[in-house]
């Protein structure tokens, strides 16, 4: 059996929700807004609701699929999550595995829809019926604003959590000293190096880091993250503790302002 592919799932969404009068818009975010859509991506899709027709638009896509074909898997987040919308993952049986569903269902009056292009890509519009599906420019200021405060943040709690990562390897317990060395060390590396090089994605730790990071950055990265045993870790650790210091006495606001 042929599987279902990407435009079917699409069409059938288009087709159970545009009839509608609550649902207002459907558009596709992710890799496609970059041009990097391909055969191993999912489909990332956002609706756009009257404010009480939220579980409406659950059961009128989950019926819409199941005549599509079985669910092989779904998740839906618990609420309230981060980002304030209501959040679903289905993955269809006859759809490859790779084309699993991740659709955020927003209501209408909500003030931040992700559509900020510079940051989000320009969305793939399947339909709006109010033109609600428009730029919301990032607001460079508030942006700075926060970069600023993740760099304050980041000069405390870097040097503070450094011990974690030694505290494991000085007991022997290097599975411990791993987690904190990817949660602590290398994950603030990356945010410092994203806020030199590509502050609009400044907290998508290695998410594009192929595309958007000089290659030189990403091959050291590449050393830094593959590590072999213990005494590597050690090594590694050092490095990147070197490396954090110098990125972060390097990063100079005015230029950073200037790359949004």
């Amino acid at each position: 059996m042929e599987k279902i592919n990407r435009q079917a799932v699409i069409d059938t969404l288009i087709s159970a929700l545009k009839p509608w009068d609550f649902v207002h818009a459907l558009w596709e975010a992710g890799s496609i807004c970059f041009n990097r859509a391909d055969a191993w991506s999912d489909i990332d899709l956002y609706v756009v609701s009257d404010d009480d027709k939220v579980e409406d638009v659950f059961r009128v896509m989950e019926q819409a699929f199941s005549r599509l074909s079985e669910f092989d898997l779904k998740f839906r987040l618990p609420e309230p999550n981060w980002h304030g919308h209501s959040q679903v993952f289905w993955r269809l049986k006859d759809s490859s595995p790779f084309l699993f569903l991740d659709i955020v269902v927003m209501k209408k009056s909500s003030p931040d829809k992700f559509l900020q292009y510079a940051i989000h890509g320009a969305p793939v519009i399947h339909f709006d019926k109010t033109g609600l599906v428009q730029d919301d420019p990032v607001d460079k200021d508030g942006f700075i604003r926060k970069i600023q405060g993740r760099l304050e943040t980041m000069k405390s709690t870097f040097p503070l959590f450094q011990v974690l990562v030694l505290k494991g390897l000085n007991r022997g317990q290097d599975m411990d000293a791993m987690g904190y060395y990817l949660g602590m060390t290398f994950r603030p590396l990356v945010e410092a190096l994203n806020i030199k090089y590509r502050p609009l994605h400044y907290n998508f730790h290695t998410t594009y880091a192929y595309r958007e990071l000089p290659d030189g950055v990403v091959e050291e990265l590449r050393k830094l993250y593959f590590v072999k045993d213990a005494e590597h870790l050690k090594k590694c650790r050092d490095q990147a503790e070197k490396w954090f210091w110098e990125v972060m006495a390097s990063v100079n606001i005015d230029e950073v302002k200037a790359g949004l």
